[in-house]
Formats: structure tokens, C-alpha cells, sequence
């Protein structure tokens, strides 16, 4: 039997990685782990399996093995790129396999769209699972014989049994934080009631909600996790996976450490939220282990701060009111901090790993603004991106004395790099002729105090192109400006002998007419207004920012006619913008905002 090779990410997602990693608890505790050799006699048979499996294959190649284990049930975000590039950073960083594993226990609400998508967004990441860029993931529902096994011999072993009280009466026993709980009236009959009952729950032959299976622990523990918690329960649903096979499903409490120890995991890593569920998933390895269905050593759980970033939601539910209200445009809307959202805005997988090593890992919980993410962009965009020049608000520019000086219907080529720091990649050409695009705010009349673009009587450059005075502008009946009008001064052409013998403060970005392109520009924004819009119960609904998407008709340089979806540019000015993945075309170019050239917003 072949054994995976203990790399779990693309040549492409290990840039960040040639680099000394900053130390964190994760870290040293992985250390301290190999230096001890705590994992160094597990075996591993190539698949997940139980203890006899197990038993039959090598020494595992892999130091050390991780997991990331989404539910199937929504598409994923911000925060679960942290996690993600955690698990398969750790592994790849230490010798080791990170798995990905689909916790679909509870099938009402998972669906294969999001098994899709999940997928695809690890794979856009960087990263590949299970040891093989070819590997399928593991899925709890590939376990659910064992599952039931290890319930049986719970059950026999005096460790398990099947409550028949309601829900409220199983509620209003457990106690609270200050009142121990109280024995279950079923809790102390036979283990033959307890196996017979549990296998007429697997038959179908009990209602649904009628009765659960419980693990048999303390119903005074101060962990109220322990009072006895609920593993299995009934449920007539039909499973992606599985389909009708089963009508009992396992926990997810139940289900999630069993899934981590048939695979051989030996860090399993959480957030916070799952620090109380730490003696609950210990208790029960212990017991499966002594049992002889486990294989040991156990997996250890190790809890983490989830990502509280500002002006952001990541709760699954609020997301689905987003787009289910109509409050976004789908899962993908470049405004949603999904990974589909944040790659259709422009974000890279680069700019997520250097994000997640920026944040770093703690153990207690705290706030990360939003413009740490914006930065990470803007760091990973300015060496790649390719340069071009667009007029977002555009109005005319006419150079009046063009004929004279150029001569009549003469288009003048002009160049410029495709990347400054990137002379090998070459040029861009395009053309300026009597008529130019310019951005509408490029002219004032009556200029501000530090205005150095167009006024009467100041000069400017076109940049990449002449220097030319302002002389005033043609208005419609209203005063509205239609046309803004400059003489141009000969020999100023960048990159030619004398063109510096003007000096000018200003320089402004335009397009020419003559080869101009029409462009539909999203510019998008913050989605919320408040840096924590449902902190607190607050109602995240009215924080909407309304003005989070502006579409504008831009003019764009002749380059960027052949544009490819998702490629990245830096438009000159305004910021770094993406060629949209759904909509745009050769033919129809449309453009989303990304990230503008340094934060400036709320400023």
C-alpha cells in the first residue's frame, strides 16, 4: 500500500512559507510534541480506520496530521480562511497531512452545492488534503457503521443510555451553573433495555424526538457539557451522502472526536467556542481507546480565537438573511466576506495566507480592523499587478490648439510600462489626440487652496503624454461644465528631449477618445457602517452601508480590452481593481473595485 506524501499545499501557496514563521502556542505546543516523540509509534494503514486497521500499516509518514472540518451547510469566509491556512500551514510547516474532512451530520441542512464549494475554495487557497492533490475528502457519514459500533459498546460497557424523557424534562434535569443536575429515570435501567431500545431507535420502529441517546457521565458536574449530553438522537432525513440508509444520526459532540482518532488526527484545532466540549471529547476517547475500538495515543484538542474582524459578519445565518433578503447580490457578491465574495472583489490566496500569519494565533479573543485585511491586498497586489489607466467620472478635455501644433486628425502614440518595477514585461501603447477623458473632479474653476490640476491659466501633464494649460470650460444653460478646454505646449512629450523644460505641479490621468473603451466599473464598499454591527444583539441590518456598490461608466486605455476574468490591475490613481469573474467579457469589460492605493477610508 502507497503512503501519501506529508505535503499538503501547491508550490504556488509556499511563498509565505519560505520565510522564519512567527512562534505561537500552536507552534511550541507541535514542538514540544515531536521533541518528545508523543506521536512518533502511531501507524497508519493509508486510510482512516479503527484500531485493528490501524494496526496493520507503517509507521506513519506523517509528523504530524491535522484537519479542517466544515459543515456542508453554507459557504465559507474570512474566518474560516484563518482556519484553514492554519491547519494546512501547521501541517506543511511541520512534516505533516492536513485532512479535509466534511462533518455532515445533520442533514437537514447540507447540501452538495456547498460540499462544491467548499472544495473549491481550499483548492483556491493553495492547498490540497489528505496527503494527494487527487485525494477525495473524508466525510463524518464515511464513519457512520463505526459510529454506531462505538454506541453499542458504550451502551454494554455501562456508559451510554437511552433517555425517553422530552426535551423539556431532559432540560429542566440538567440543572444550571448553580444547581447540579438530576438522574434521568431511565438512567439506571438495564443495559439490555438500553441496547434494545437504541436498536428499535436505528430500526425506525420510534418517533422522531422520542427518545436520544446519552452518554452516562455526572449529572453534578460543573461542566454542565457532562451532565450526561445527548449522542445520538432520531431523525427522518434524508443524507446527501447516505441517503435513507440511517434515520438516527450521531451528535455533532459525539460524531467530531471519533472522526478525529479513526483518522489518525493528532492536533485537533477550534476556536474557543469548543473549549467546554474539551473533557466531553477526552472522556469519550478514553473510553473507546480502553476499549480496544481506538487506536492511541488520543488526538488532542487545542482551542484558538476565532477572527472578530470589524465592519465584517461571519455568523452563517446572518449571511443567509443577507442574500436570501436581497440585501447582497448571491454568495459571491464582491461585498460578502465569503471566500467566493473576497476572490470575485479581487482578494488573492496570497493575500489571505499573508493576513492569517499577520493576525497570528491566540488564545483570547480580540478585534482585527478591517484595513489589516485591506492591507494585505494592497502588500500582495502592488508587486503583480499590471498597470492601465481609466477615467471613472469622465468628461471631455479639448486641446484647442492640437491641429495647429500636431496637425489635423493626427493621433499621437504614447507609452508606458505594464509595471514600473517590472521592466521585462514591456509596454503599453495607446494614443492622444485632440480629444481626451478626464476625471470630472480634474477641473475646478474657482480651485481650492492646494488644487494643482486644471484651472484657468494652470498647467498640468497628461501623464505619459504632453503638458498642457488650462483656458476655462464650454457650460450648458444651467452652468453645468460640458467641456473642458486647453491649448497644448509643444515639445513636452514625456520621455523626449526638453519635456521637462515645463515644470508643472500636477499630474493627471486621462484616456484618449479616439481609442477609449466603455467599461462598467463596480466600485464597492464596506457593506456595514459600524465596526460591529451585531455585537450586542444589535440589529446588523441597519449598520447596511447604502452606498456600498456605485456602478459607474468608465472610459478605460485600449489594454485593458484584453483583460481576462480575475486578472488583477493597478488602475493608475484610484487603486487595484479586478476584471469581474462572472460578468466580464472581451466585448463587455466589467471592473470591481478591490482595494484603493493606500486606506483612506472614514478619513
Amino acid at each position: 500500500m502507497s503512503h501519501p506524501t506529508p505535503a499538503n499545499s501547491k508550490p504556488a501557496a509556499n511563498a509565505a512559507s519560505e520565510t522564519v514563521k512567527p512562534s505561537n502556542f500552536l507552534r511550541q505546543i507541535i514542538e514540544s510534541d515531536l521533541e518528545k516523540g508523543t506521536y512518533a509509534q502511531r501507524r497508519w494503514a493509508g486510510t482512516p480506520g479503527d484500531a485493528a486497521h490501524q494496526a496493520t500499516g507503517q509507521p506513519d509518514p506523517a509528523k504530524i496530521r491535522t484537519r479542517f472540518p466544515p459543515e456542508p451547510n453554507g459557504y465559507l469566509h474570512i474566518g474560516h480562511a484563518k482556519s484553514i491556512c492554519i491547519n494546512f500551514g501547521l501541517a506543511r510547516d511541520y512534516g505533516g497531512v492536513c485532512h479535509l474532512r466534511f462533518d455532515d451530520t445533520n442533514p437537514e441542512k447540507e447540501d452538495l452545492e456547498y460540499v462544491n464549494t467548499i472544495q473549491n475554495s481550499v483548492r483556491w487557497l493553495g492547498f490540497d488534503w489528505n496527503g494527494s492533490p487527487t485525494a477525495p475528502p473524508y466525510q463524518a457519514s464515511d464513519y457512520f457503521d463505526f459510529m454506531y459500533r462505538a454506541a453499542e459498546y458504550l451502551i454494554e460497557a455501562g456508559h451510554a443510555y437511552v433517555d425517553e424523557q422530552t426535551a423539556d424534562q431532559m432540560r429542566v434535569n440538567r440543572g444550571d451553573f448553580s444547581k447540579p443536575g438530576t438522574d434521568s429515570p431511565f438512567r439506571a435501567l438495564s443495559i439490555e433495555h438500553h441496547l434494545t431500545r437504541f436498536r428499535q431507535m436505528r430500526d425506525g420502529r420510534l418517533e422522531d424526538g422520542s427518545m436520544v441517546l446519552r452518554a452516562k457521565i455526572d449529572m453534578a458536574s460543573p461542566n454542565i457539557n457532562l451532565r450526561d449530553p445527548a449522542i445520538y438522537r432520531i431523525r427522518r432525513a434524508t443524507h446527501h451522502a447516505t441517503g435513507d440508509k440511517w434515520c438516527i444520526y450521531p451528535m455533532y459532540t459525539f460524531a467530531h472526536p471519533i472522526e478525529d482518532a479513526l483518522e489518525q488526527i493528532t492536533h485537533s484545532l477550534c476556536t474557543l467556542e469548543f473549549e467546554d466540549q474539551r473533557p466531553f471529547y477526552d472522556w469519550l476517547l478514553a473510553r473507546l481507546i480502553d476499549g480496544g475500538l481506538l487506536a492511541g495515543p488520543a488526538p488532542r484538542q487545542y482551542e484558538f480565537a476565532r477572527l472578530n474582524l470589524t465592519y465584517v459578519i461571519t455568523s452563517k445565518r446572518k449571511l443567509a438573511q443577507l442574500v436570501y433578503d436581497q440585501k447582497v447580490n448571491g454568495w459571491d457578491d464582491p461585498r460578502m466576506p465569503t471566500i467566493v465574495g473576497l476572490r470575485r472583489r479581487g482578494y488573492t490566496p496570497e493575500s489571505l495566507q499573508l493576513f492569517a500569519d499577520r493576525i497570528g494565533v491566540t488564545k483570547s479573543d480580540s478585534w482585527i480592523d478591517y484595513s489589516t485585511l485591506e492591507g494585505c491586498l494592497r502588500e500582495t497586489l502592488d508587486g503583480s499587478a499590471t498597470r492601465a489607466m481609466a477615467v471613472l467620472d469622465p468628461i471631455k478635455l479639448v486641446l484647442t490648439n492640437w491641429d495647429e501644433v500636431m496637425g489635423a486628425d493626427v493621433q499621437d502614440e504614447c507609452t508606458a510600462p505594464i509595471h514600473p518595477h517590472h521592466p521585462e514585461l514591456g509596454t503599453r501603447t495607446f494614443s492622444i489626440g485632440k480629444a481626451v477623458w478626464i476625471e470630472r473632479s480634474d477641473y475646478e474653476e474657482t480651485p481650492p487652496k492646494g488644487f494643482f490640476r486644471l484651472f484657468p491659466g494652470n498647467k498640468v501633464r497628461l501623464k505619459y503624454g504632453h503638458v498642457i494649460e488650462c483656458t476655462g470650460a464650454n457650460k450648458d444653460a444651467d452652468g453645468n461644465v460640458t467641456e473642458v478646454l486647453a491649448t497644448l505646449i509643444p515639445d513636452t512629450k514625456s520621455g523626449t528631449p526638453g519635456s521637462d523644460s515645463v515644470k508643472v505641479k500636477g499630474v493627471i490621468t486621462w484616456v484618449g477618445v479616439a481609442d477609449a473603451l466603455d467599461a462598467e466599473v463596480r466600485l464597492y464598499d464596506r457593506l456595514f457602517l459600524d465596526p460591529q454591527p451585531d455585537a450586542g444583539g444589535k440589529d446588523f441590518i441597519e449598520a447596511l452601508n447604502p452606498n456600498s456598490l456605485k456602478v459607474v461608466q468608465a472610459k478605460i486605455e485600449p489594454s485593458l480590452g484584453r483583460a481576462r476574468a480575475d486578472q488583477k490591475f493597478q488602475f493608475e490613481r484610484h487603486g487595484y481593481f479586478v476584471a469581474d469573474g462572472v460578468d466580464h467579457t472581451t466585448k463587455k469589460p466589467v471592473f470591481n473595485f478591490s482595494v484603493g492605493l493606500k486606506d483612506s477610508w472614514g478619513k
